[in-house]
């Protein structure tokens, strides 16, 4: 197979750099806006009114953004080609009350975000990251991006249970990170260090948005560097890859012509549910499609038209076949890392691909000269989902899932193949020129 052209390796160790720069959905999207808006993206707000200029736009709402670029000479009627993903990962977040502390120690109250594999945040140097809201309103993004936080586990000695029973961890009691010692826990403590930190007046933070997160930086492993090792590839992987695609097409010598709008959909909360104002079963994607069409001009027939022609790829990591358990994988479907991209099936919906969905990413990866795999679950497992079933049936778009296989999904660290990054970014680019 050729190299694909548009990205190299390049395109991983970028990938490394915004996964270091994204320790909270906050940081993910304002990273994301950034690399935009050095393309040509201009942020537009909310509560503005939108015109019908051609050219990159984008919305930021909390740790959600969708970003697009409409073509000059765009009709209203326009379909759209999207590219959606998920900015959250599984991690322990700070509780409204966060100073606590028992027996000299003082620890700090954290409360259990998704489904994380918690014997992976046990004894790992933690930072804190999120976002800080003001007396007046306004926010400040933060990261304390240094070990400060720890989870320390149990010594074996005292509980000989472990090696004969497994590790049993209590989501209340066994959790709360380690930051200091001190006998007088005084309530107040952690948020004024973090004013502190950040150059804040004493008492001016009334509302925090908090997490933790490994500061082990990411890294290529294994003999020939072929993998590689970082905190939430689920599915910052996914956010940064259609990142990468919508700019690279926005600017590329056909951008003026293209056949539809391509757009960039990045939700927070896919991993507790989607059900928020920033999560795919919120109101953004369709809010900003919807004003998109009206802004040029368009009514409410053109609307429909637009969303009866659009499709999007929902984005998000899944399984590689696991050499140590191969037993839980489907025997005759086993995705594997630095194979290509993967299309997801269930036909229980818990996926939204079918068979014209399939015919859409096929002809994508064709063009880009791209390798893809299929993933199915095995049937005596259960099947996770994605924002894909949820954004096809909220919108009436067609959606098709894929993504990336990797190994230690909702672990603090997981594992990719070096090339199924820039294979993604590159079968995604194909699919937003359409």
């Amino acid at each position: 197979m050729s190299q694909p052209s548009r990205f190299d390796r390049g395109h991983t160790d970028d990938l490394m750099s915004f996964l270091a720069a994204g320790p909270s959905p906050y940081h993910a999207v304002a990273t994301a806006a950034e690399r935009l808006e050095k393309a040509g993206f201009r942020h537009l707000a909310e509560t503005d009114a939108w015109d019908g200029t051609s050219g990159g736009k984008y919305v930021l709402r909390g740790g959600a953004i969708v970003a697009w670029y409409v073509p000059e000479g765009a009709d209203p009627h326009t379909p759209f080609r999207i590219v959606g993903a998920h900015t959250d990962s599984p991690n322990l977040r700070v509780k409204p009350l966060p100073d606590t502390g028992a027996h000299g120690w003082r620890q700090v109250a954290v409360e259990i975000y998704g489904g994380p594999l918690l014997n992976s945040w046990l004894d790992r140097d933690l930072g804190l990251a999120g976002r800080l809201t003001l007396r007046d309103g306004s926010s400040r993004l933060v990261n304390v991006d240094r070990p400060l936080l720890r989870v320390p586990q149990l010594a074996i000695h005292l509980d000989r249970t472990v090696a004969s029973e497994g590790l049993k961890l209590d989501k209340q009691r066994h959790l709360q990170p380690v930051w200091g010692l001190g006998h007088d826990v005084r309530d107040g403590d952690l948020i004024a260090f973090l004013e502190e930190e950040n150059g804040l007046e004493r008492g001016s933070v009334t509302g925090w948005d908090l997490m933790t997160h490994p500061v082990e930086r990411p890294a290529y492993l294994g003999r020939d560097g072929e993998f590689v090792a970082g905190p939430r590839m689920d599915n910052l992987l996914s956010v940064h890859a259609g990142t990468a695609a919508l700019a690279a097409v926005a600017g590329g010598p056909g951008a003026a012509d293209l056949p539809y709008i391509p757009v960039l959909a990045a939700f927070d909360h896919e991993e507790n549910g989607s059900q928020s104002d920033t999560g795919a079963d919120g109101p953004l994607l369709g809010g900003v499609l919807e004003r998109s069409v009206f802004a040029r001009g368009g009514s409410y027939e053109d609307r429909a038209r637009a969303f009866a022609g659009t499709v999007c790829l929902s984005s998000d990591t899944g399984h590689a076949v696991h050499p140590n358990y191969a037993e839980r994988h489907d025997p005759t479907h086993h995705p594997r890392v630095n194979g290509g991209p993967i299309l997801k099936v269930n036909v229980n919906n818990r996926y939204a691909t079918d068979g014209s969905g399939r015919a859409v990413f096929a002809a994508a990866c064709e063009k880009a000269d791209v390798p893809f795999q299929s993933f199915v679950s095995n049937n005596s497992m259960p099947c996770g989902t994605t924002i894909g079933p949820i954004t096809a049936a909220r919108h009436g778009i067609r959606t098709v899932d894929i993504g990336v296989a990797i190994l230690s999904m909702h672990s603090a660290r997981e594992l990719c193949g070096d090339r199924d990054p820039y294979l993604l970014a590159n079968a995604l680019a194909a699919f937003l020129e359409g």
